[in-house]
């Protein structure tokens, strides 16, 4: 009896140091859709900035550290764009500017950074219309290069195969990158449409006009689709590098890349449901592996023991396969909630962290509906900030693309109520502090920068202000390190000692 108590005390204790751990760099991302969104339109400018205020400052409470805002939902800006209308989405109507005039992107990168988040603007690289309803606005392109396009269903795409469709989003996303301080582009699962039963996606004029010539037989049409979107992928990556090397490309593709009964290799996992190869005509490990793409994000939005699409299956898969790049889980809040397959008097989000934690190649989580945060279903919310996400973490670094530390801060010094200090990047912009890590270490403990329970905030200006206590005050070591555009780490500071 002693030995099983002792054992079970064991597993108790394990179990106590997970649930409690926090990773110092995770990748905590949050998707904000704009997408079929009906309130907009029916709100005052400043409305809508208080909406994205309060989503902001719950994502910071939850440990959030990359926010994902859908900037390009239809061929169409929640931004001030050169080359596409106003979203329909944001003001009512296709082309109709929000009024008093404002710059949604540009509010939500500085709102963001403000809060020691990175702003990723995700676009969608060939949806026109959700529905044959909607109008487009007369200066559309749609209306200038009618060939460009095509019908399928009731919705209206890009034709992929179209050298010019792919030319005009790279102009579109190039123009984002250079007048924007975003810090990724980013595309989600929509590439060739999801299938319609009975229904073919009529590209047959252009893979008449282009496949010969770019070496495709003509039993070669799904080849030639994957090479279509390949082409747009690399062309963005070398674009966006092109104009600012530090800015990343991220993909979240479907979950599933093959089933197994569709690679002759046995290289597919063991699913049985739509493919990004053999539906979509995203190559997604290609990309990875040519170094298209900076990161990964497969949308596993099934539960543990789904029948058809195993959320353990998948994790695993794309784990093992390891196609280089940093993966993060696109997952779905609402599985959270289901039932654990050992313990049905608990959920399955212990079990799904266990493994986004333990697994190797995995580097942290992208969250849908990010909205949801703001409600907190079945105590989601709370469990980020109180138990999963409680200390802040860093980004894990993109090394491939900068594996150079930035110089550390210097002149650390009290002003009142506020730290302040210097940083030099030497005029690199490679180098620049995009933000300070604050640790913060209470008298006697080690100052130890690879525990994140004492690192206490990220921002992106040269000062903190000071925690306000109340009564009695206690001393405390601060150290402060300056996080380059790719999330390397500068050797830390000297410590200061402030009462508070």
């Amino acid at each position: 009896m002693r030995v099983i108590t002792c054992l079970l005390l064991s597993l108790l204790a394990v179990s106590v140091s997970y649930s409690q751990s926090s990773p110092k760099r995770e990748f905590r991302g949050a998707w904000i859709h704009t997408v079929g969104n009906e309130k907009f339109k029916t709100m005052s400018s400043d409305s809508v900035k208080q909406l994205f205020i309060n989503t902001l400052d719950n994502f910071e409470k939850a440990g959030i550290n990359a926010v994902i805002f859908q900037v390009r939902p239809q061929a169409d800006a929640f931004y001030m764009s050169n080359f596409e209308p106003w979203s329909r989405f944001l003001a009512g109507e296709q082309g109709k500017a929000p009024y008093p005039l404002w710059d949604p992107l540009q509010f939500m990168i500085e709102e963001a950074h403000k809060r020691g988040m990175e702003l990723h603007a995700w676009c969608n690289p060939y949806r026109v219309t959700s529905n044959d309803k909607e109008q487009l606005n007369p200066d559309h392109l749609y209306f200038k290069r009618p060939e460009l396009f095509k019908k399928y269903g009731q919705q209206l795409y890009f034709d992929p195969g179209e050298p010019e469709a792919i030319k005009h989003t790279v102009t579109v996303i190039a123009d984002i990158v250079a007048r924007y301080d975003v810090d990724a582009i980013h595309f989600d699962d929509y590439f060739y449409p999801y299938p319609i039963v009975f229904e073919e996606f009529h590209d047959d004029a252009s893979f008449v006009k282009y496949a010969k010539s770019q070496g495709f037989e003509y039993w070669q049409k799904a080849d030639w689709r994957r090479n279509n979107v390949a082409t747009l992928i690399k062309a963005l990556n070398d674009t966006i590098k092109a104009l600012k090397p530090w800015v990343r490309f991220g993909i979240s593709p479907f979950g599933i890349h093959r089933n197994l009964k569709d690679t002759p290799d046995r290289s597919g996992s063991q699913t049985n449901g739509l493919s990004n190869y053999e539906q979509l005509y995203a190559d997604v490990p290609l990309w990875i592996q040519k170094g298209w793409i900076d990161y990964n994000v497969p949308q596993i939005y099934w539960k543990i023991g789904h029948p058809a699409a195993d959320y353990k299956t998948l994790i695993e898969w794309w784990s093992r396969s390891n196609f280089g790049g940093q993966l993060y889980i696109g997952q779905n809040i609402s599985t959270f909630s289901e039932k654990d397959l050992d313990n049905p008097f608990r959920t399955q989000f212990e079990a799904k962290m266990k493994m986004v934690r333990e697994l190797p190649n995995v580097d942290g989580n992208v969250w849908w509906p990010g909205w949801s945060l703001n409600n907190n279903p079945f105590g989601f919310t709370d469990s980020l900030i109180n138990k999963y996400q409680k200390h802040p973490a860093l980004i894990p670094s993109y090394r491939t693309l900068d594996s150079i530390a930035p110089a550390p801060v210097t002149k650390i010094s009290k002003k009142g109520k506020i730290l302040v200090w210097n940083h030099n990047s030497g005029g690199d912009k490679m180098q620049e502090a995009a933000f300070y890590a604050i640790y913060r270490f209470p008298k006697g403990v080690t100052a130890d920068l690879d525990n994140s329970e004492y690192l206490v905030k990220l921002v992106a200006e040269p000062k903190y202000l000071l925690h306000q206590g109340k009564g009695k005050k206690d001393r405390y070591l601060y150290i402060i390190t300056a996080i380059d555009r790719c999330w390397n780490e500068s050797s830390p500071s000297k410590g200061v000692e402030v009462s508070e």
